[in-house]
């Protein structure tokens, strides 16, 4: 089957170890793991680190690429791929598809069987293809751990990428006040459409908020943490500008500031995110849907760094 996989590990230009040719029929490592015909998948800067050897290593090559999926389960049943899956082998007990198991980016993908998930009726496959990644990153930042429900104003740091988008949609969607940064004027005509308030990064905000998605890191830290109201959650789920930013903790303790990390959420959160979706009539933010017989474009066009929203993989064109 055609695959788009990691042949090999490139630090500095991570596209030159990426490789799209023929990989073997997906094996089951266990009797209740299922194979899914996949009709779309979603790029993740994830994908570009694997390429630069950031959660691979060389005997773990050949690996097939790609967390998030749509497909057809073999009853016929059209399905989202929830993509964690249980690892033994890796200290965190779990990894992610594509970090030990083949993941998404193929004609088709082994998973366990409890990974499927209906597809709600209203959601196509490309749209739904963007949820389990970055979308579900973002509303369990929102939800279970920034307690959203309890505040009424967001502030989301360098918005742009697909969990800080996403994040902007869904806090938009859930009624609440929210304010996003982005260095790039263009990303913040984008960001007001969204209906949010779009500033530049380290702007003075109109009020203090309840809520700040971080995934952006020591850039911004300190303005998230001047930005935030008594007793406000900032929820971190990736650091691209640094991950050792300066942390003034008498502004921590005296605001009482909680500080969290995720990353990525539960089936349950995956579901009752799908069912947001569909009810509210919330479709994520695509900046382009590429056919996988071109995935190496859409690779391309997530490395230059002028993606807002998802790139989406139609595996049926």
């Amino acid at each position: 089957m055609r695959a788009a996989y990691a042949s090999a590990l490139d630090a500095d230009n991570p596209l030159a170890a990426l490789t799209v040719g023929d990989r073997p029929e997906p094996a089951h490592p266990g009797p209740d793991w299922v194979t899914v015909q996949v009709r779309a998948s979603s790029l993740n800067h994830h994908d570009l680190w694997s390429l630069r050897g950031v959660g691979l290593t060389r005997d773990q090559l050949p690996m097939i690429l790609g967390c998030d999926a749509v497909g057809t389960d073999p009853d016929g049943n059209e399905v989202v791929i929830y993509p964690v899956v249980p690892t033994p082998g890796d200290p965190r007990g779990v990894s992610i598809l594509s970090e030990h198991f083949p993941g998404t980016f193929a004609e088709r993908v082994a998973v366990p069987r409890m990974n499927l998930l209906p597809l709600p009726d209203g959601l196509s496959a490309t749209d739904a293809a963007c949820l389990p990644t970055a979308w579900l990153t973002a509303w369990r930042m929102l939800t279970t751990k920034g307690r959203v429900d309890e505040g009424e104003s967001v502030l989301v740091q360098g918005a742009g990428g697909g969990v800080a988008t996403a994040a902007v949609a869904l806090a938009v969607a859930l009624g609440k006040r929210v304010y996003a940064t982005s260095r790039d004027a263009a990303k913040r005509e984008r960001i007001a459409e969204l209906g949010a308030t779009a500033l530049e990064p380290g702007a003075r905000l109109p009020e203090r908020v309840d809520v700040v998605i971080e995934t952006v890191g020591a850039a911004t830290f300190d303005h998230s943490l001047k930005s935030a109201a008594p007793m406000a959650r900032i929820v971190v789920s990736g650091a691209t500008a640094g991950h050792e930013p300066k942390v003034n903790l008498r502004r921590v303790f005296a605001m009482q500031l909680e500080i969290l990390g995720t990353s990525m959420g539960t089936p349950g959160e995956l579901t009752e995110l799908l069912a947001f979706c569909a009810e509210h009539e919330v479709r994520p933010v695509v900046d382009s849907v590429v056919p996988f017989s071109r995935i190496d474009e859409g690779f391309a066009r997530l490395a230059s760094g002028d993606v807002f929203g998802k790139v989406v993989i139609d595996h049926t064109a």
